[in-house]
């Protein structure tokens, strides 16, 4: 059965603030990983079409064991839909060997002025059945506690 996460958190900044968070390689591997990884971008091509992959790193992986490799997790990414200051769709593959991680997710970033700032809103169709809800839960949150701290600055 097909599971769909999703998360929103109001970040204290416009929305061409927070869209050229999400589209700017440097800004997404200072924010995008959640507590617990670090990040690294090795492509990056923000167009429909375009694509980029992100390399996360656990710093302690004895607690979560990585999906490509022991300590690591390997995101292949494709622009479906870009919508400057509004929307941005991607399609998501995990690199792993384990069917579990199979499938493509897709992820829905949207943004919405609001009072005090913008209204980030993620939704993730297609969840692979081997990331868990909670654990899932957990990452999106932190991934957005970490841009609404990365856009106060």
């Amino acid at each position: 059965m097909a599971r769909t996460d999703a998360a929103s958190q109001v970040v204290p900044a416009p929305p061409d603030r927070v869209y050229a968070a999400l589209v700017d390689p440097d800004a997404l591997t200072a924010w995008l990983p959640p507590e617990g990884m670090t990040g690294r971008i090795e492509r990056f091509d923000p167009r429909p079409g375009g694509s980029y992959r992100m390399v996360l790193t656990y710093t302690d992986a004895s607690a979560a064991p990585g999906k490509a490799a022991a300590d690591t997790d390997v995101v292949d990414a494709r622009f479906v839909d870009v919508v400057p200051g509004v929307r941005i769709v991607q399609a998501v593959d995990f690199v792993s060997d384990d069917p579990a991680y199979a499938g493509t997710m897709t992820m829905t970033w949207e943004l919405t002025e609001v009072d005090g700032g913008t209204l980030v809103e993620i939704r993730a169709d297609n969840v692979p059945p081997g990331i868990s809800a909670e654990d899932h839960a957990a990452g999106l949150a932190s991934s957005l506690a970490n841009l609404a701290g990365y856009l106060r600055h």
